[in-house]
Formats: C-alpha cells, sequence, structure tokens
C-alpha cells in the first residue's frame, strides 16, 4: 500500500477551501477510472473515450464497467466490477489514485443509492492514502440536505477537481470548494479516420435521440410525432430512430417507430456501436433531433442540422453557449415554438469559432490530469 513517501497526502483542500495541494503520483501510475460506463450509453462511452484519450501515455488504467465485453471490446483495456464492492475494493488497494471521470456521479436524482456508492468510493479511497481526481463532474442534483452534507465532505478530502458547467461550480464554491471549470469533457473528444461504409441512417433521414421523460405527457409526445411525420412526408424524407441509452430509451422510440409507420412513414433503427460511429453515420442526414446532452454535442460536432430538446438544465446549457436551436421542455408552453425551431434547426450548422472556444475552456480538464497523474 503507498504511504506518503511515495508522494501522496492525507490533506485535500488548501487552507482556504480551494483544490490545490501539491498531491503528485508516481509515473506509471496504476489509474482506477470509474464512472456510469459498460451501461450501453453513448453519451458515457464518449466520456470514457475522451478521458482515455486525456490520460498521460505512461498510466495503466482499469476502468470499472457492467458491461465487461463491451468495455474491454471498444477500449481495449482492464476492466473491474462496478457492482462488487469486495472486488472493487481489492482493484482500489492495488491502484495508486482514483478518478471519477465526467457526468454528474455526486447527486440523488437517480438514487439516494447511487450519492452513497460513489460518496463510499471516495472516503475508501481516502482511507486508502489514495488520491482522488473529480474529473469533468457536474455536481447535482441534490434534493436533500443528507445528500448535500455527504457531497460536501466528499469535496472536501478530493486531490482535484475540474467542473463541466458553471452552475456545478457556483455550488461548490458557495461551501468554500473553488476549482477549474470548463464545458463537458465530450466537446473534447478527439478526431478519429473515418470508417467507409460504416451503416447508418438512410440519405436525407430524420434522425430522433430521443429518451422518456416525465415532462411530456402523452399529447405532448403525438404533437412531436405529428410534427415529424407532417415534415418526413413533406420532404419524403425517412425517419431514423437512434436509442442513446439502449435500455432507457429502445422501448419509447419502439413504440414512436410503429406510430411512424402507421403513418406512411418508412423507419430505421439504429443503434451506433461507438460515439464515432455515431458521429460518422449522421453525415447523410437532413435533420438531428436529440433529447440527451452527448446525443447533442455529438450531432453538434458532426455539423448537422439540429434541434435540442432539452428535459434538463445541462442541455440548455450546452443549446445555448452553441447557439443550437432548441425546445426546453420544461416549459409548458414550450412546445408552442416546435414549428419555428423545427425549421430554425435546418438551418443550424456549427460555429468553429465557439467549438474552439469550448475545446479551449476544456483545456483544464486535461491540465488536471497532467499535473496529477505524473
Amino acid at each position: 500500500m503507498p504511504t506518503a513517501a511515495h508522494g501522496f497526502s492525507l490533506g485535500g483542500l488548501g487552507t482556504h477551501g480551494t483544490v490545490g495541494d501539491r498531491t503528485r503520483t508516481r509515473p506509471g501510475s496504476r489509474v482506477l477510472l470509474c464512472g456510469y460506463y459498460g451501461e450501453r450509453n453513448l453519451g458515457d462511452d464518449a466520456l470514457l473515450a475522451t478521458l482515455l484519450a486525456l490520460l498521460p501515455t505512461a498510466c495503466s488504467v482499469v476502468v470499472t464497467a457492467q458491461d465487461h465485453r463491451q468495455v474491454q471490446a471498444q477500449f481495449g483495456v482492464v476492466t473491474c466490477p462496478r457492482g462488487e464492492p469486495v472486488r472493487l475494493l481489492w482493484t482500489l488497494m492495488r491502484s495508486q489514485v482514483l478518478v471519477l471521470g465526467g457526468g454528474s456521479l455526486l447527486q440523488d436524482s437517480t438514487s439516494r443509492r447511487s450519492l452513497l456508492y460513489y460518496v463510499s468510493l471516495i472516503l475508501a479511497a481516502r482511507l486508502l492514502g489514495r488520491p482522488v481526481l473529480l474529473w469533468g463532474q457536474g455536481l447535482g442534483p441534490l434534493k436533500t440536505r443528507a445528500s448535500r452534507l455527504l457531497a460536501r465532505l466528499s469535496l472536501h478530502v478530493v486531490q482535484g477537481i475540474t467542473w463541466r458547467d458553471d452552475q456545478s461550480a457556483a455550488m461548490a464554491a458557495a461551501w468554500g470548494i473553488h476549482a477549474p471549470v470548463g464545458r463537458d469533457p465530450v466537446w473534447s473528444l478527439p478526431q478519429r479516420n473515418a470508417v467507409h461504409g460504416a451503416d447508418g441512417p438512410a440519405a436525407g433521414a430524420i434522425c430522433l435521440c430521443w429518451r422518456p421523460t416525465p415532462l411530456l405527457n402523452a399529447a405532448d409526445w403525438r404533437q412531436l410525432e405529428n410534427q415529424v411525420i407532417a415534415d418526413a412526408k413533406r420532404r419524403q424524407a425517412p425517419v431514423c430512430l437512434a436509442p442513446l441509452h439502449d435500455r432507457q430509451d429502445a422501448a419509447l422510440l419502439k413504440a414512436c417507430a410503429a406510430r411512424f409507420q402507421a403513418a406512411g412513414l418508412v423507419c430505421h433503427f439504429w443503434r451506433p456501436r461507438t460515439p464515432w460511429h455515431f458521429m460518422e453515420g449522421l453525415a447523410s442526414v437532413r435533420l438531428v433531433v436529440a433529447m440527451r446532452l452527448h446525443g447533442v454535442i455529438l450531432a453538434a460536432m458532426a455539423d448537422r442540422p439540429l434541434l435540442a430538446l432539452s428535459y434538463d438544465p445541462k442541455v440548455n446549457a450546452a443549446a445555448a453557449a452553441m447557439a443550437i436551436p432548441s425546445i426546453n421542455l420544461a416549459d409548458p408552453g414550450g412546445l408552442a415554438a416546435l414549428p419555428e425551431a423545427w425549421e430554425q434547426a435546418r438551418r443550424w450548422r456549427l460555429s468553429p469559432t465557439l467549438l474552439a472556444r469550448h475545446r479551449q475552456q476544456n483545456r483544464c480538464h486535461q491540465e488536471m490530469l497532467a499535473q496529477r497523474l505524473v
């Protein structure tokens, strides 16, 4: 087990509450990457791909995963069962540093159990003398006072943090914890050579990346579907349905496909295998209508006409920052603007200037890894 002689410190924050102690790890450190990986969620796959690309090359990694085969096949990494505490603790003991990579892991909207899982992991790492880094994180929602206390305790014992949005940074700053803030790390996903001949949507398709949300009732879903039907018939366009989180989105999109086919539309169900496969497959589409944050980001980076349907403030923020036409589903009257936003979306294209600004703001994510993992 590493000791302070190897460069570790049990201290977390500086005397003024700033993440800034000088803890470093040895060259070639074994890093345990913990996140929502191997869940058939393309957004989390994109986060992991970005994190792996930004890690110092001397590091060896172990990745917590639900579906080991998928993560091993896609990324060529060693994995550890995320849901087996004993094996996870053993892997942590054999690692030199813990990195919580991307997403909003300290939150209780999914469940209190999820928050307790990550808080326990952070505290276990600190008791073992392992540095903990929170990379490209969102903070919250934290609905209860107990959840906020747990999150605050966790933040005060970690060695490095970068935030992915201003709201998370402001919440932590109110607790006296100050750390760099960038944008979502997926904006820095490295380019990859296109795989010619990869399957994807038909030419001219409308690509729908929708997810279930309690913000929409049955009438709202019919309004969205009717907009698709009218536009697809007018343009004689096929419809592509792409579940970005297969377990959560597939049933909804299959029900939508049945109604589209009943209306006479040609539908194609598409499960992109990787973030790059998704972006490559969008090359021929005429419009992407996305709900999930990383669906919006990846479609924007693919420079496709794009409409964001926002179910969460993080999607609102991403759309506003890149001037992407959007509908706020939390607004009771938001869908009234759907026809106008739909036409605006068909004219939207990526601003290289705004993308470059996002990537410049995201340098803090890579710099934190470079400083802490050398």
